[in-house]
């Protein structure tokens, strides 16, 4: 098996063994997501926990073994290393750490970060890989509007400050403090802890709220229009390897296998 078959095997994308393989790996990220919530349980049994132990011992060494086999198939080990997916397999291997040597026991206190496996659900998804896609080709766009953020953030915690300020000395009591009531504002939640009481205030709070949906707003009709790009893509791309297949079709092979014996018989005879 060369080295593309078995990161095509991995990746889910072989047409024998892929799916096999992606539904084996991806059942037992689901099973590992249950055994992190199952052993924060107080009070289980001895067995229950040496079960979930060995269970974890199988789950590092399966996803271990899965990452220095992408390393040593990868065409380019160093760019996978350092890619998002890579990151990923490589914190998920993390907690095997504190089972190879004693002395590296503080690394189990990182063993929640097992939670990162969840993301390799998605790697062989390819509405993932199409979400994805849509952010790389929109994400100038939404630079422009984080920074828009950024800025209103900064703005309204500003603006609370100066309205509120000598209204409530002990809330709103420095534009730092400021930022909590900002952020929960511009983003519609309103936890209640901090609002505004004086009339100025107010009419500001209404202003930022109605910028903040606006704000929110935009880049989710930014991404909509790119993933509908997308799906038309794939949807031409699909067409026209279907259609480059029908093309490189043999056109003179006959229908029917009795028809090409009649015929056969027929220039014997002949």
């Amino acid at each position: 098996m060369k080295r593309s078959d078995v990161i095509a095997v991995l990746d889910g994308t072989d047409p024998k063994f892929g799916r096999g393989v992606a539904f084996a790996l991806n059942g037992l990220i689901l099973l590992s997501a249950v055994a992190i919530a199952v052993e924060t349980v107080p009070g289980l049994p001895g067995w229950a926990y040496r079960w979930l132990w060995r269970f974890e011992v199988l789950v590092l060494t399966v996803f271990v073994a899965e990452y220095l086999l992408r390393l040593a198939c990868s065409p380019r080990p160093l760019r996978y290393a350092f890619s998002l997916w890579g990151m990923i397999d490589l914190l998920a291997c993390l907690p095997a750490l504190g089972l190879v040597n004693p002395e590296w026991q503080a690394a189990r206190t990182l063993r929640l970060i097992r939670v990162i496996r969840l993301f390799k659900l998605f790697r062989t998804s390819s509405a993932a890989r199409r979400l994805l896609r849509a952010f790389m080709a929109v994400r100038q766009e939404l630079a422009v509007f984080i920074v828009l953020a950024a800025l209103m953030i900064y703005v309204s915690a500003v603006g609370i400050y100066l309205f509120e300020h000598e209204a409530q000395p002990e809330v709103f009591s420095s534009i730092p403090v400021s930022f909590w009531w900002a952020v929960v504002s511009f983003t519609t939640v309103g936890y209640g802890d901090m609002y505004p009481i004086t009339t100025g205030g107010r009419l500001f709070t209404t202003f930022v709220l109605f910028i903040g949906l606006g704000i929110v707003a935009v880049p989710t009709a930014i991404i909509t229009a790119a993933l509908t790009e997308e799906e038309i893509e794939e949807t031409l791309e699909e067409l026209e390897n279907t259609l480059t297949q029908d093309e490189n079709a043999p056109e003179d092979a006959p229908d029917n296998p009795q028809d090409s014996a009649q015929t056969t018989r027929k220039g014997e005879t002949t």
